[in-house]
């Protein structure tokens, strides 16, 4: 079961801009570095039973991938807790922590260690990786020189090569072309099947009613609804509406 409760998070936003470190440092001395606040989340609070699936809604700015970040220990909220029981994988920002100097098959452990997956673990699945993620011979050139959809087909494939008890999913069923969307659908689907929890964001509502049972909506960082699939996001599509 996954619990949040009460979570809240403020960001400080500087009001200019400072050029270089050397302007911070100098501004921050004379106590000129003036800020603004602004809670990006506030009073959130909802349970995730165990072999539930949560679609998160809302429009851009209403703090959907920052409750993802709060829930997967990314980011630590300034007031209110998440009660965790049972593993995590997030598939956020996929492939965010590779290094563009280092090969495809350097990376794999790489981003591996920071998903947190032991070495040994990594050195056992590495061949299933590389043939999921069809990168071939490029597994061994630097990934400066990969494409977007290839640095995503390879992000996807080491963040999957776990069977979590807790799923987070940021909009990562649009990765890589239309062959390897349906290769990664299958698989996400595949896990779905096995009962495992999942916190699903993205902004087609569509998905969101076929592969979750349950849905919650935010606005500018506030719980507005929560309930079942089919309700919330009909309400969801109406406050669309509504707002154009």
């Amino acid at each position: 079961m996954l619990s949040i409760e009460n979570v809240g998070i403020l960001f400080r936003l500087a009001n200019e801009r400072v050029d270089s470190l050397k302007d911070y440092a100098i501004k921050l001395v004379r106590r000129e570095l003036r800020y603004h606040e602004f809670w990006a989340l506030k009073d959130i609070s909802f349970q995730v039973k165990k072999g539930e699936r949560l679609g998160i809604l809302g429009l851009n700015g209403a703090g959907k991938s920052t409750l993802l970040k709060i829930i997967a220990g990314v980011l630590k909220p300034t007031e209110g807790k998440v009660v965790r029981n049972g593993s995590i994988v997030p598939l956020l920002e996929l492939g965010a922590g590779f290094d563009a100097q280092y090969t495809g098959a350097e990376n794999i452990y790489l981003y591996g260690a920071m998903l947190g997956y032991p070495k040994e673990f990594l050195k056992e699945k590495y061949d299933e990786i590389v043939e999921f993620s069809e990168l071939g011979d490029f597994i061994n050139v630097p990934l400066k020189n990969y494409s977007s959809g290839m640095k995503a087909r390879l992000g996807f494939s080491i963040a999957t090569i776990v069977e979590p008890e807790i799923l987070i999913l940021d909009e990562v069923l649009s990765v890589g072309d239309a062959k390897f969307k349906k290769k990664s659908e299958k698989k996400i689907k595949d896990m779905f099947e096995k009962g495992i929890t999942v916190l699903f964001v993205s902004h087609s509502i569509g998905q969101v009613r076929s592969l979750c049972d349950r849905a919650v909506i935010l606005e500018k960082g506030r719980l507005i609804a929560q309930g079942d699939v089919e309700t919330v996001s009909t309400l969801y599509e109406e406050a669309i509406k509504n707002d154009n």
